[in-house]
């Protein structure tokens, strides 16, 4: 049971939100307007924020970042943007995860499980996507239990779509998990021919590098 924070102007939403979270195990508060999130936030010290995009007052997006500035609570953003660019933007400024409305409650349950498990639980040592195996301890790549080589780099730059997979992840968080905000300027010129020799390593393998034309990448299966 994890106590839950919903931010959401619409009461009918926010009032499905509390019935099925509820009804999962959980305690819920419910507030209608930014300001009242961030001071609700600093009184009930929530286990997870689900956070609506568009609030009146203090946008959600100054919400998500006034939170990220000074806590690590998971913060699942709920928007009737289904823009990339605004979800990007979102997750950018620290979401962890999203859904767009009109959503399905068991969807929405099954991420809101996922956020608290990876926040409660220890660091899950190995990833999977299609074929590619990943050991963050060993730094190991295997593609269909075959040992790929990869330099640092690349194996961060992996790791990072990996952990994200299916699912955009711009340019600049990229540039901010892999370089770690150093020489940002410089990194942002190489991200390229990173993302480029890490295609060629991964040739034989069904898991592809889309580009996402003036946003960044996402993770994808080839059909065949």
């Amino acid at each position: 049971m994890a106590h839950i924070l919903v931010v959401e102007d619409d009461a009918r939403i926010a009032k499905i939100l509390e019935l099925f979270l509820r009804r999962d195990g959980h305690t819920v508060v419910t507030v209608a307007d930014g300001t009242a999130a961030l001071a609700r936030f600093e009184q009930e010290h929530p286990d997870l924020v689900i956070l609506d995009l568009m609030l009146p007052g203090t946008h959600g997006r100054d919400v998500c970042r006034a939170l990220r500035l000074r806590h690590a609570t998971p913060i699942l953003m709920l928007t009737a943007l289904d823009d990339e660019r605004d979800i990007v933007e979102g997750l950018d400024l620290g979401a962890d995860d999203y859904v767009t409305k009109p959503f399905k409650p068991n969807e929405l349950l099954a991420r809101v499980r996922a956020l608290l498990r990876r926040a409660s639980g220890p660091p899950v040592r190995e990833l999977v996507y299609g074929d590619i195996r990943i050991d963050r301890e060993a730094r190991t790549v295997f593609i269909d239990d075959e040992p790929v080589t990869l330099r640092p780099r690349e194996f961060d730059l992996l790791l990072a779509l990996v952990s994200q997979a299916g699912r955009i992840i711009s340019r600049q968080r990229l540039l901010q998990q892999v370089w770690c905000d150093h020489e940002i300027d410089e990194a942002s010129r190489t991200l390229d021919v990173h993302v480029n020799r890490l295609r060629q390593k991964l040739q034989k393998s069904r898991v592809r590098i889309e580009s996402i034309r003036g946003i960044g990448y996402r993770l994808a299966l080839s059909e065949s």
